[in-house]
């Protein structure tokens, strides 16, 4: 400290293991400008170690946000989910609106095959697909059960998951010439085929019980 402070201009440091020099530049270039601040002659030292004790916490918390590398938020781990729901029949249309409009909403992929039997497959999000079937079994419809889930982990949107592109309605031809009678059997060897386009061929005999045979065969 100069012998005629402090009628003189007083240069004061601060100085600490823990800032690196560009911190430690920006701390001095802080306490310089408040000093700066005072008339000559005025007495500054207890006011600047003051300061020092009051602001230097905020340029240690800037290196650390700057320079300390961040710990990294660990990647969000989401459940992708395929469900086989199997029904005595899917007729009406009022039903079929509501299936497919249910996928639409709930941003699920799959489709629905009306007919004798119904077959759905939707796939996306657990708690998608989860919605989506407390949604189609709402209020009363019985005669329908999940017969085969698929669970897997990922991190990312489950597109590399997906087996279909879109939620639809699957048309299939009937066996025999019934005509608007609501009793006919969807053929099955075109589902099968429909099924092995979309390797899932191995789902058909969880679905009916019975070995999965080509319809060519």
């Amino acid at each position: 400290m100069p012998h005629n402070y402090p009628f003189v201009a007083l240069q004061l440091f601060g100085r600490s293991s823990e800032l690196d020099r560009q911190q430690q530049l920006l701390l001095n270039k802080g306490l310089t400008s408040y000093i700066g601040t005072f008339d000559p002659g005025e007495l500054c030292v207890c006011a600047a170690i003051q300061w020092l004790q009051d602001n230097s916490a905020s340029y240690f918390l800037n290196r650390k946000l700057v320079y300390e590398p961040s710990t990294q938020a660990k990647p969000v781990k989401n459940t992708f989910l395929r469900m086989w729901i199997y029904s005595h029949h899917i007729y009406h249309q009022d039903l079929r609106k509501k299936i497919l409009e249910a996928g639409k909403r709930l941003d699920v992929t799959g489709f629905c095959m009306t007919g004798k039997p119904g077959i759905i497959c939707v796939e996306g999000f657990k708690e998608h697909c989860e919605e989506f079937w407390h949604t189609i079994r709402y209020p009363n419809w019985k005669h329908i059960s999940c017969k085969h889930a698929e669970s897997m982990e990922t991190e990312g949107n489950g597109e590399d998951l997906r087996l279909f592109h879109s939620f639809e309605e699957l048309l299939l031809e009937a066996h025999g010439d019934y005509g608007l009678r609501n009793d006919y059997h969807m053929n099955l060897g075109q589902f099968l085929e429909f099924l092995k386009k979309h390797k899932s061929e191995h789902v058909f005999q969880i679905l009916f019980g019975i070995e999965s045979k080509s319809s060519e065969s």
